[in-house]
């Protein structure tokens, strides 16, 4: 089981990684054009999509590393 649980969170870690690493650095497309000078915007499309997806994996990576830790 703990194989399992091992392998599991190896899979997860690199997938959490791939999303942090293809999420936009600035505020939204328009910053890459010069207009960087916005405080606040919003996400939308498939940013917004890969932003909760990033969320939902790294909840993912925190229960599997408790479960790692508990289960014997």
């Amino acid at each position: 089981m703990n194989t399992i649980l091992y392998y599991t969170q190896l899979a997860v870690s690199v997938i959490l990684i791939i999303l942090i690493a293809i999420q936009q650095r600035g505020a939204a497309l328009g910053s890459s054009f010069g207009g960087g000078g916005e405080v606040y915007s919003t996400k939308r499309g498939a940013q917004k999509k890969i932003y909760y997806a990033t969320i939902a994996v790294a909840t993912i990576f925190i229960v599997l590393g408790v479960l790692n830790i508990l289960l014997p």
